[in-house]
């Protein structure tokens, strides 16, 4: 009865761990945004706010220079 209990608690353990070992996570991408006020170019993943247009992307590095 105590071994049944044991394998029990361990495939229970087993079961809970499962989703946190098949989750992926992946880096966010960047996008290449361009100044409406002097045209400046800056690759971000985030939106820089109002004064900056949207101009290319997604991209996997830093440089905007891989495509996703």
């Amino acid at each position: 009865m105590i071994r049944l209990n044991r394998i029990l608690a361990i495939a229970l353990l087993s079961l809970s761990l499962l989703p946190a070992a098949l989750t992926h996570a992946a880096p966010a991408a960047y996008y290449l945004w361009m100044s409406m006020y002097d045209g400046s170019r800056v690759c971000s993943q985030t939106p820089l706010g109002e004064g900056w247009k949207l101009m290319g992307g997604p991209y996997k590095d830093a440089r905007c220079q891989k495509p996703a």
